[in-house]
């Protein structure tokens, strides 16, 4: 599994945010070829406002996703709603 994580620092109006996160965003990523699962939360910890995960069978997977024409609308986005900007990971899952 290969999971692509998305870390959005505070924004400069928490409600706009959340309201076009989920009106607009989310729909937006459910689409992306391959995905298999995603989660999102606006209760973190630490620095950060909000957490987007979607996970994907491989690497290959994840960056043909996101080389698609869905995935390319997700990350034209982003600049919409996120006034504090995203920090994207993306790695391999391990386990033990």
């Amino acid at each position: 599994m290969h999971k692509i994580v998305v870390l959005y620092p505070e924004p400069a109006d928490a409600a706009a945010f959340k309201e076009y996160y989920e009106s607009t965003h989310l729909p937006l990523a459910a689409k992306l070829p391959g995905l298999r699962a995603m989660r999102y939360s606006f209760d973190v910890s630490g620095d950060y406002f909000a957490i987007w995960e979607g996970e994907f069978d491989d690497a290959e997977a994840a960056g043909a996703a996101m080389a698609s024409p869905e995935g390319q609308a997700v990350q034209a986005d982003v600049p919409n709603y996120a006034t504090g900007g995203a920090v994207v990971l993306d790695y391999p899952v391990r386990v033990p």
